[in-house]
């Protein structure tokens, strides 16, 4: 990992809430909301670009944990700023404080965990948690 990634550094993302997003399973619209599955995953998208300038050729992250509450609904059309901030970089684990924040509320909080590995070694065990190949 390139030096430079201490607690502190940030990384923002904006989106607007679309039916894609909507709360739902097997194609069923459950609440016409922003979905925490959603949230989840901007979050996540958000903690990956604090780690992206400082990856090696030959390094990648990987996703370790996430932790994420669900305060309040967003409807479709609502713009929602997605704030991570790195809370604490300890060798190749990443911790990221996670906010999802619309209209000036709080409507999600959480952190993300990432760990930085050699590329070979996510093959590695990619291929050992591969049942056909047991």
């Amino acid at each position: 990992m390139r030096k430079g990634l201490i607690p502190g550094c940030t990384a923002e993302l904006e989106i607007t809430v679309t039916p894609e997003m909507f709360a739902g399973f097997e194609g069923s619209i459950i609440h016409p909301v922003y979905s925490t599955v959603s949230m989840v995953y901007h979050m996540e998208w958000a903690s990956r670009q604090i780690i992206l300038p400082f990856l090696e050729e030959h390094e990648e992250g990987i996703g370790s944990g996430v932790s994420v509450k669900h305060l309040a609904p967003c409807t479709e059309g609502a713009v929602v700023k997605i704030e991570a901030e790195a809370v604490s970089v300890e060798k190749s684990r990443i911790t990221t404080s996670v906010k999802a924040v619309c209209s000036g509320i709080t409507v999600g909080a959480g952190e993300v965990v990432q760990l930085i590995l050699p590329k070979d070694k996510i093959l590695e065990l990619m291929k050992g948690a591969d049942i056909r190949n047991s």
